[in-house]
């Protein structure tokens, strides 16, 4: 699914936000990232989704080596992903079905399709009741499960979620990280960066640290696997 071949990245002001780093998810897994403030996490997930290039190495993601892959075709890579937010970076004057709706007009869905899926993807993350609020309606829990939603809707191998607690209540942190785990138990691999040691230590998921640039530890998951 992603693998990261002795990659670096060195900013053109002379940052080196990662050294050397090789890494393999496979697809499926539910990794949390960890690390200080400015140890490289958020290179790290920039590289994955193509905002930045590495300096040295090579990113494979779902086969495709991103060094070979043309700008303008980066648009079309980031269909098979879905990204989650801090900000949430909903769109004020649009409702949570607009909003949800929007990922789906980006790839060119029919309005039968978006109809239909829209508010499937709202039961889901339990808002199916707030399809006609604007986000300045809801709370930060329920504006972060509207990203989420937003991040599922075009049903993507790989989400990406970059501190997605991070503006929300201790306890809604957890109802967040459920959500994705049991989107990941359908299958669909979890990214997650995080500062929040409690989180990782509840959840038992596979654990990467990045320091100085670097992962500095690799912990395996230590869930017990789920039974049907």
């Amino acid at each position: 699914m992603i693998e990261f071949q002795n990659v670096s990245k060195i900013y053109s002001n002379g940052t080196q936000a990662l050294r050397n780093v090789s890494l393999k998810v496979d697809d499926g897994e539910f990794v949390f990232i960890v690390g200080s403030s400015g140890a490289g996490k958020s290179t790290f997930l920039k590289l994955i989704m193509c905002e930045e290039r590495p300096s040295e190495g090579q990113i494979i993601v779902n086969n495709l080596a991103l060094g070979d892959l043309k700008r303008h075709d980066v648009p079309y890579y980031r269909r098979n992903m879905g990204i989650v937010f801090q900000d949430f970076r909903l769109i004020d004057n649009m409702t949570v079905f607009e909003n949800v709706a929007f990922a789906m007009h980006v790839v060119g869905a029919s309005s039968k399709e978006i109809k239909k899926r829209v508010p499937y993807i709202l039961g889901l993350v339990n808002l199916q009741d707030k399809q006609k609020c604007h986000p300045k309606e809801l709370s930060g829990g329920e504006q972060q499960r509207v990203g989420l939603a937003r991040a599922l809707v075009n049903n993507p191998k790989l989400i990406i979620a970059d501190e997605p607690t991070g503006n929300v209540d201790p306890a809604l942190s957890f109802e967040i990280v459920d959500l994705l785990s049991e989107i990941n138990r359908r299958g669909t691999t979890i990214l997650m960066v995080t500062h929040e040691h409690t989180l990782v230590k509840h959840f038992h998921k596979r654990v990467v640290e990045i320091h100085d640039g670097q992962i500095v530890a690799d912990t395996a998951s230590q869930e017990v696997p789920h039974e049907d």
